[in-house]
């Protein structure tokens, strides 16, 4: 197996306090992975500490992707900016024309492209700020689309979205895996994790299980991970070993 990512020995603190403790595992490249646990297990955590969002690392994260995309929970995006869909699509591709240069012909054409893709084409003009949940989680999803990223992480995309956008994202996601790219996903629906995601890390704010879903996912570790989320002590004391972050 070809990794993508790898993990040794993470842990990640908040306040001195570990959110997520001695993680070691290996994300397969060119497949799509899901991170799935109890509420306040620290999958969210882990994931930003992938994408260096989060500010006490200790261990060591192997990446060898080339471009990387993240999507964070729509709880912690401001929408109350006035700016149109297409341009929110548009700024998908900075890294082509930059914060002051003006988009090429290729990049208005790429935009439009992506919003047909995720099934928002006469949207343009909209505001995101008068879009339903899904609606702007299709938006994101647009976005994503022109970074055209190796490595695709993915915080609970799915979260209070209509049965309609899920069924077209997981689309997307899965047109992501055709074309060879990574996707790590945040998840919480068991079903879709087994129907769609081979692979999975099982976390209680430690790591339970990682490997096939159908393996990580049997009864007895799932009992495992609700056992270790309930005795978890909030105010055990962090690590110092700072994190080292490879490519």
């Amino acid at each position: 197996m070809v990794a993508a990512l790898r993990l040794v020995d993470v842990t990640v603190s908040y306040d001195r306090h570990p959110a997520v403790h001695h993680v070691s595992a290996e994300i397969p490249a060119a497949e799509m992975t899901a991170i799935i646990g109890p509420n306040g297990a620290g999958k969210s955590t882990l994931l930003k500490a992938m994408m260096g969002l989060t500010p006490h690392v200790e261990g060591r994260i192997e990446c060898g992707a080339r471009r990387i995309a993240y999507l964070p929970q729509q709880a912690e995006i401001d929408r109350s900016f006035p700016i149109s869909v297409f341009d929110t699509v548009l700024l998908g591709g900075w890294t082509r024309f930059g914060g002051f240069g003006a988009a090429a012909a290729v990049d208005l054409h790429d935009a439009r492209h992506a919003m047909e893709a995720v099934g928002l084409a006469g949207f343009e003009q909209r505001s995101i700020a008068t879009l339903s949940v899904g609606q702007f989680q299709r938006v994101l999803f647009a976005r994503l689309l022109l970074q055209d990223a190796d490595l695709v992480l993915l915080d609970e995309p799915f979260a209070a979205i209509d049965a309609k956008t899920v069924a077209d994202l997981m689309a997307v996601i899965r047109r992501w895996r055709d074309e060879k790219r990574t996707v790590v996903a945040v998840l919480h629906d068991f079903d879709l994790v087994r129907r769609d995601f081979p692979n999975s890390l099982l976390l209680a704010r430690e790591l339970v299980a990682a490997g096939p879903t159908q393996q990580v996912l049997s009864t007895e570790n799932l009992r495992r991970a609700r056992a270790m989320a309930e005795a978890w002590d909030e105010h055990a004391s962090a690590c110092d070993e700072p994190v080292r972050l490879s490519a």
